[in-house]
């Protein structure tokens, strides 16, 4: 139920954190400790770490976590071969959906709701895309080979990924650049990947740097097989998992005054941070949920947890935004506005619409509909 619950607790924050640090920004005022929470609800332009920048990547963690449970069941019932066609069915379907997801084949979704119409705007890379892909190569090693060899692989793929960007030189710009459109990542998404790209001429999730994207999700899986294991006690695990996160933060940080944090280019330093964070929370999720059982508190989560993939991509599909405007916009937003604080008849509306989302995702899990790949 922890995994679960994470899920959700992460999903919980893509469902409406923009909108809603937006709106402690504006409650803030540009100062105090509100402003402080706003900013860390936002991502990073482009090098540092902000608590928006681990949602992501604990999104991939957890899919590497999940996948341990569920590739081992389909192992037991098939074999290897029928646990890697589940892999590869999921993967197709998870890309589709990310085509999907930013405009599908219509081309691009412009603001005012309306598609582009243009194949060349299509976009081939996402956050459902990278998910695919970290996960079906994450899901067949996990298949093939032993725990020991998946360290190696983690291993050899971080210092692998710096390698390439450290010490291969990028043409007008040498070798060692960080800088933003100035890197191998951003060089070879301009050189080599077709269409529409998030950033101009290259995209933050390219295709070089769907190589430490497995590094994280390998780092999922390791913890899954941690917390499989039947030789260890419940509260060994849970203190195991927090000894790693702590050591991961460590050596993140401190890699990262060579190789810096930058999410925009999944930077070895960045999966370990994130991978620290990750290990952390899950930690925390499973103690308190699995070993000692407090439950109540983390359902609304399991709600969404249990439909992470069907809320995400509602969210998408349905503007929960302006659906919470016709119960607290209009006058009523503007009487809030006036009585309390500017900009709390907008934080009103960003936790309607929260609210709005967790009510469809408990609908559906009261109902026991429950949409996996």
């Amino acid at each position: 139920m922890s995994i679960d619950a994470l899920r959700g607790f992460d999903m919980f924050w893509i469902m409406g954190a923009d909108s809603l640090g937006q709106s402690l920004a504006t409650l803030a005022g540009g100062h105090g400790l509100m402003h402080y929470v706003a900013e860390q609800l936002d991502h990073v332009a482009w090098e540092g770490f902000r608590f928006y920048d681990l949602i992501f990547p604990l999104f991939v963690f957890v899919a590497g976590v999940s996948s341990v449970f569920s590739l081992t069941k389909a192992m037991q019932d098939g074999g290897p071969d029928a646990a890697l066609v589940r892999v590869l069915k999921r993967t197709l379907l998870l890309y589709v959906l990310g085509l999907f997801y930013y405009g599908g084949f219509a081309g691009k979704l412009l603001e005012n709701g309306d598609f582009t119409g243009k194949i060349s705007d299509i976009r081939l890379v996402g956050v459902l895309q990278r998910i695919a892909i970290a996960s079906a190569a994450a899901g067949i090693l996990f298949i093939y080979c032993r725990p020991r060899t998946l360290v190696l692989w983690l291993v050899a793929i971080l210092g692998g990924y710096w390698a390439l960007l450290a010490l291969v030189p990028v043409p007008g710009v040498g070798t060692g650049s960080y800088v933003e459109g100035k890197n191998l990542a951003n060089w070879i998404d301009s050189q080599y990947l077709p269409w529409r790209k998030w950033d101009g001429n290259h995209d933050p999730e390219g295709l070089l740097s769907n190589l430490p994207a497995i590094g994280t999700c390998l780092m999922g899986v390791l913890a899954g097989i941690w917390l499989k294991s039947e030789k260890t006690s419940p509260e060994r695990k849970a203190g195991m998992l927090a000894v790693a996160g702590v050591c991961c933060l460590v050596l993140g940080f401190i890699w990262g005054l060579q190789f810096p944090i930058i999410k925009k280019l999944w930077t070895s330093s960045y999966v370990l941070v994130a991978g620290g964070w990750s290990l952390l929370l899950l930690a925390g999720f499973y103690q308190l949920v699995d070993v000692w059982g407090w439950r109540c508190w983390c359902r609304p989560f399991v709600w969404v947890g249990m439909n992470a993939i069907a809320v995400y991509l509602a969210c998408n599909v349905v503007d929960f935004d302006k659906l919470a405007e016709r119960f607290a916009g209009g006058d009523v937003k503007q009487f809030m506005d006036r009585s309390v604080a500017p900009g709390f008849g907008g934080l009103v509306i960003s936790l309607t619409s929260i609210l709005l989302g967790m009510l469809l995702a408990r609908s559906l899990y009261q109902r026991k509909v429950f949409i996996r790949l």
